[in-house]
């Protein structure tokens, strides 16, 4: 039997179930989708090793407040993103998810957390965030606030309240934005890196790979999202065309590696590891050519994105380390 056919399509509810901590620890932690974490703390480390680079220090502490604040933000818009989606009713009209990483968390339809629940985390986390951010405040000074807002607002807006950008076709752009540029330079801004056109342009890579995620997971969902009026961009350019711009956002996040290199910002072999993964995302391209029609395709074009991403921001992270060392 072949590990596509007894992939799990729904959490289990008995995996969760029980009133000890552990297991309401265990359901909390699980319903913000932990394995999307890593879209959020890399680019904070990525930011802090620029900073590193220009400031000649490292700030542990504004470091840690910093990664944790971040994941927080990206945590709370993956559970209220849920809530939005069981509002509007696409994630329970969604039959072509690939579980884990489309359709949501499935707890609200599982019925492992109820949706006021969902919501009381997700405004929990955002309070924790907040907190973090005040914490900032005192050791950096209010303009960390700016940061923080704007993040907390794109994350919260993707699904909820009455504009919902992912409606509207820019959902993608404002979470490039939120878990791209907004983390990595503010991350790099809080170890004393100002805030200019290089930092901006060491940050637009990894917003590329960011909204790649969120492209490419969007796939599977086209047909529930567009029955709901969750027209995203996959809804609204279709296979083809979403294929097209999956593939130039990696290219576009090469380009300017190249170009920081050539203008002496980045080490010369810093191209040669993004350059590398376009093969990745070619193949990922046209699995969503493709569609949902060859699921185990679809998965693995998924999972390579989440990689893509993953190795370019750790690469990105080792240009600016190697820097500074030599």
């Amino acid at each position: 039997m072949s590990q596509e056919s007894v992939r799990p399509i729904n959490p289990a509810p008995e995996e969760f179930a029980g009133t000890s901590g552990f297991r309401s620890a265990k359901r909390l932690f699980h319903a913000t989708r932990p394995q999307f974490f890593p879209a959020s703390a890399l680019p904070v480390i990525a930011g802090t090793s620029w900073g590193a680079f220009v400031a000649g220090t490292v700030d542990i502490y504004v470091f840690v407040l910093a990664l944790v604040a971040t994941v927080c933000v990206q945590a709370a818009s993956n559970v209220l993103n849920d809530v939005g989606d069981e509002t509007i009713g696409t994630d329970r009209l969604n039959e072509e998810r690939i579980y884990p990483y489309t359709g949501g968390s499935r707890f609200i339809q599982m019925g492992i957390l109820s949706q006021s629940r969902m919501t009381r985390l997700g405004m929990g986390l955002i309070a924790t965030a907040m907190l973090l951010g005040l914490a900032l405040t005192i050791q950096k000074g209010p303009a960390i606030l700016l940061f923080g807002l704007a993040g907390i607002v794109l994350g919260v807006l993707y699904s909820l309240g009455p504009i919902k950008l992912s409606s509207l076709g820019i959902g993608e752009t404002a979470v490039a934005v939120a878990f791209g540029v907004l983390p990595v330079t503010g991350a790099a801004w809080l170890q004393g890196a100002p805030i200019d056109t290089a930092l901006v342009l060491f940050s637009l890579p990894i917003s590329a790979w960011v909204g790649a995620i969120l492209l490419i997971n969007e796939v599977p969902d086209i047909e529930a999202d567009g029955s709901t009026g969750k027209n995203t961009l996959p809804v609204r350019l279709g296979l083809p065309g979403t294929s097209q711009l999956y593939f130039v956002l990696h290219v576009a996040a090469a380009i300017v590696i190249v170009y920081m290199t050539l203008q002496q910002i980045l080490p010369l072999l810093a191209p040669l590891v993004p350059l590398g993964l376009l093969v990745l995302a070619w193949r990922a391209a046209n699995a969503i050519r493709g569609g949902i029609q060859d699921r185990k395709t679809m998965t693995q074009a998924i999972e390579s994105t989440l990689g893509i991403h993953t190795i370019g921001c750790i690469w990105l992270a080792g240009c600016m380390v190697f820097k500074i060392a030599f």
